[in-house]
């Protein structure tokens, strides 16, 4: 079943109520006054984005709390809701409940990761996904409740989810889930989510980023043969040479620079317009 991701609603102008929220932090100035500064246009949209990203350049994220965004996400597995729901923090579910939907005819949706259909075992799974939804379908004519029913239903059974996030946990989400090291569906997930907020409002979907990625923490922390491994990796230290670094650094052990090195920086030659 195809993963869908749509963003519904999400809070009318993000940049305008980041400046607001930043501005009374940092301003003697009261929201309401903020605010008519920006409808009479004495303050720019420009001058908010770039008052914005100095602020984030600070590290004073709370404010990324306020700006909130509403997804539609459809054809993703149990396995995958297992995780999602570890999110719990800036994050509001609504799942499809296995209790009160009952799946008809004796057949239910499901995801099918593309290792098993390279493998060659594709058909041998939609079969034994077909017998168990004859059973489930025997066990609901039987009496059975569906929420005993559905002890029966694999992790690769399809759920839908309607969720409102803000900025500040979507951040999060794209730390951990956009990292090649992510189960690849969370990540398909987290790919379209930034997308959707991507193609409405580019200048905070370019922080969305992968933790490594030059907007967040700029290295990458995963353990040392997973780095190498990683098809962007080499373009990010790792945790372990940043730490080496710092480590001769902080022992004196860094290579001093000569009087020769002087005269090179010197030279007029040397230096790049």
């Amino acid at each position: 079943m195809a993963i869908q991701v749509k963003l519904l609603d999400h809070t009318q102008d993000p940049t305008k109520s980041l400046y607001i929220a930043y501005r009374t932090a940092y301003s003697a100035l009261t929201p309401m006054q903020i605010e008519r500064r920006i409808a009479d246009r004495r303050i720019t949209h420009e001058q908010m984005a770039d008052f914005i990203e100095r602020r984030l350049q600070t590290g004073h994220s709370s404010p990324l709390e306020q700006v909130w965004f509403e997804f539609g996400i459809s054809g993703v597995s149990r396995a995958f809701s297992h995780q999602f729901v570890r999110h719990r923090i800036g994050i509001s579910f609504e799942q499809q409940s296995q209790r009160y939907v009952k799946f008809k005819d004796a057949s239910f949706p499901y995801s099918m990761p593309e290792s098993v259909q390279k493998a060659g075992l594709g058909d041998k799974m939609d079969k034994t996904f077909e017998q168990l939804g004859k059973l489930y379908q025997e066990m609901l004519d039987a009496g059975v409740p569906a929420e005993d029913a559905r002890f029966i239903l694999p992790n690769a059974t399809a759920t839908n989810f309607k969720v409102v996030v803000n900025f500040q946990e979507m951040l999060h989400i794209c730390d951990l889930r956009l990292c090649t090291r992510a189960q690849w569906e969370f990540r398909k997930v987290a790919a379209i989510m930034r997308s959707e907020i991507n193609k409405k409002f580019p200048e905070l979907g370019r922080y969305l980023q992968p933790k490594c990625g030059e907007r967040r923490w700029g290295y990458c922390d995963e353990d040392y043969d997973a780095w190498q491994a990683c098809p962007i990796g080499r373009k990010r230290p790792h945790k372990r040479d940043l730490f080496a670094l710092f480590d001769s650094y902080r022992k004196g052990e860094l290579i001093p620079l000569a009087e020769s090195d002087f005269k090179l920086i010197e030279k007029e030659e040397t230096f790049v317009p």
